[in-house]
Formats: structure tokens, C-alpha cells, sequence
């Protein structure tokens, strides 16, 4: 589990992100797209194209996590850019909204994703 803090806010980063990019690509992305200081302690959630793979960057007292999930068959819930979209490029929301877009509940549907079986992938 995510050590959430009540001070600690969480951001979707709006659109596509490359997932090749790891800590240091991602906290260049925070400084200069999503405007905000990766050192904060906040939560910054990064999706790719397919949106079947997230990455989380969390910065916790001395050092960066880099939290990843993978979904096999769904997809996630993920807001899409746009050009009316603000200059942040960012969505914040609750940390219950985060846990229930990571258990794959859609933000604006509430609709989950169902059990995937090992034995059937």
C-alpha cells in the first residue's frame, strides 16, 4: 500500500506518457509539464497510450518509489487531453478516487473491472 499522508495530494498526469521513462524522465515531467515540485511528496500517476499501464512517482523522505501496474486484459479509467485543457496538464483527485481507479473503477461510470483468472491469459 501507497503511504498516503493527509497532506498529500495526487495527480493524474493528463493524456499519454511514454512508459519507457522512468524516475528521472518522470520528474522532469512534473517539473515542466504538470508544474509541480516531484519533491512535494505528492502523488503523480503517469498512463500509456493503451491504458493497460501506469506508473506512479512518489517521493518518501529520502528517495523516490516508482510504483507500476500492469492490467492484462482491461483498461484504465484515464482522462484525455485536450487543447481547452488547463496549463498544468493535470487532474487532481481524492486518494479514494485513486484506490478506486487502481482497483479499476471508472471515475465517471463507476463501472469495475472484472477478475482476470491466471490459468486464462
Amino acid at each position: 500500500m501507497i503511504p498516503i499522508g493527509p497532506h498529500t495530494r495526487v495527480y493524474l498526469a493528463v493524456g499519454v506518457t511514454d512508459m519507457r521513462k522512468s524516475i528521472n524522465g518522470l520528474s522532469v515531467l512534473v517539473e515542466e509539464v504538470l508544474q509541480q515540485e516531484p519533491l512535494s511528496s505528492h502523488l503523480f500517476i503517469f498512463c500509456n497510450r493503451l491504458r493497460d499501464k501506469i506508473k506512479i512517482l512518489y517521493w518518501y523522505n529520502n528517495g523516490f518509489w516508482l510504483f507500476y501496474r500492469r492490467l492484462e486484459k482491461q483498461r484504465f479509467w484515464w482522462p484525455e487531453s485536450s487543447a481547452g485543457a488547463g496549463s498544468s496538464g493535470s487532474v487532481e483527485i481524492s486518494s479514494r478516487e485513486l484506490s478506486w481507479l487502481l482497483e479499476g473503477i471508472n471515475l465517471t461510470q463507476v463501472t469495475a473491472h472484472k477478475k482476470v483468472d491466471y490459468a486464462l491469459i
